[in-house]
C-alpha cells in the first residue's frame, strides 16, 4: 500500500468515525452545549449586558444589592450589586481556560510516560505505574490543595499545573494500555526489522494509532477538571474577588439561600452543570465514534 491510499484509508476512518458521531444525538447535543459554552466565552465582552466587576448602587429606581432576577438583570445581582448573568459569561473563560490548560499540562505528561512504560514494559513499565499508582491512592481534590496550598498566594497558573499533575495518571494509563496492545502488531514488527529507530517506531507508527483513546479521555477529563476547579474556588483556593469565576460564586451566595437570594448560587450552579454535561455527551459520543469495537 502507497502512502497516498494510507493517507486516504486514514481520511475515510475519520469520515466514518464522524458519520457514527452524527447518528448520536446525545453527542451532537454535547458538540451543541460545548460550542455554544465556547463561543459565550470567546464573544464574552459582546455578549455580557454589563461590565461583570462593576457594582451599582442603583438600577430601576431600586437598591441593587441582592436584587431579584428582573429584566435590566436577568439573574439577578449579588451583595455587591453586580449583575450575576455578566460574571457568569465571563466565568466561562475561567472554567475553559483551566479545563483547556490543565488538560494540556496532563497531555504533556501523561502520554509521554504512558508511552514510555507500555512500549518498553520491565523495570520502566513497573517504576511508572507504582507512580500511577501512589498518586491514584490520594484523593484528587486533597493531592491538589496539598501542591496549591504550598503557595501562599498561588496564581491561575499554578492552578493549571496542580490540576494537570494530577490528571494526567488517567491519560498515562490509557496510553501505557494502547501501546501494551500496538507494540506486537505486525506494523510494528515490520518497522523494527526495518531498523527504524526507537523514537520513529513510537511517534510515527504507534502513537498515531493510540490517539483516539486519548482524545476521549482528554475530553471526558475536561468536565472533571471544571469541577475540580469550582470546587478549589470554592474553598478559596483558585480565582481570587474580583475575578468572576462559578465556584467563588457559589461559595459567594451559599450562605444566603436561607434568606431566599437563591439566585447568585443556582446560577452559576447550572452553569457548571450544564458545561460539564456538554463535555461529557460529546466525550461519549467520541468514544462511541471512535471505537468501533462498541456495539450500540
Amino acid at each position: 500500500m502507497t502512502a497516498q491510499q494510507i493517507r486516504k484509508s486514514g481520511g475515510s476512518l475519520w469520515y466514518e468515525a464522524w458519520l457514527r458521531f452524527r447518528r448520536n444525538k446525545l453527542a451532537m447535543v454535547g458538540l451543541f452545549m460545548v460550542v455554544s459554552i465556547v463561543g459565550i466565552a470567546i464573544f464574552a465582552p459582546y455578549v455580557a449586558p454589563h461590565d461583570p466587576i462593576k457594582q451599582l448602587i442603583w438600577t430601576e429606581g431600586k437598591e441593587a444589592k441582592l436584587a431579584a432576577p428582573t429584566t435590566a438583570h436577568l439573574m439577578g445581582t449579588d451583595l455587591y450589586g453586580r449583575d450575576i448573568m455578566s460574571r457568569i459569561i465571563y466565568g466561562a473563560r475561567i472554567s475553559l481556560q483551566i479545563g483547556i490548560f490543565s488538560t494540556l499540562v496532563s497531555l504533556l505528561l501523561g502520554v509521554p510516560l504512558g508511552a514510555l512504560a507500555g512500549y518498553f514494559g520491565g523495570k520502566v513499565d513497573d517504576f511508572i505505574s507504582w507512580i500511577i499508582n501512589v498518586i491514584f491512592a490520594f484523593p484528587f481534590l486533597l493531592f491538589v490543595l496539598a501542591v496549591v496550598a504550598v503557595f501562599k498566594n498561588p496564581s491561575m497558573v499554578v492552578v493549571y499545573i496542580a490540576i494537570g499533575v494530577v490528571q494526567w495518571v488517567s491519560i498515562a494509563r490509557v496510553v501505557r494500555a494502547q501501546f501494551i496492545y500496538l507494540r506486537e502488531r505486525e506494523f510494528v514488527e515490520a518497522a523494527k526489522a526495518l531498523g527504524l529507530p526507537t523514537w520513529r517506531i513510537v511517534f510515527v507508527h504507534i502513537l498515531p494509532n493510540a490517539l483516539a483513546p486519548v482524545i476521549v479521555q482528554a475530553t471526558l477529563g475536561m468536565g472533571g477538571i471544571i469541577l475540580l476547579e469550582a470546587g478549589l474556588a470554592f474553598l478559596g483556593f483558585g480565582a481570587q474577588p474580583p475575578t468572576p469565576s462559578w465556584g467563588l460564586m457559589i461559595s459567594e451566595g451559599q450562605r444566603y439561600l436561607g434568606q431566599g437570594i437563591w439566585w447568585w448560587a443556582v446560577f452559576p450552579g447550572l452553569a457548571i452543570m450544564y458545561t460539564v454535561l456538554g463535555f461529557n455527551f460529546l466525550g461519549d459520543g467520541l468514544r462511541d465514534a471512535l471505537d468501533v469495537r462498541l456495539k450500540r
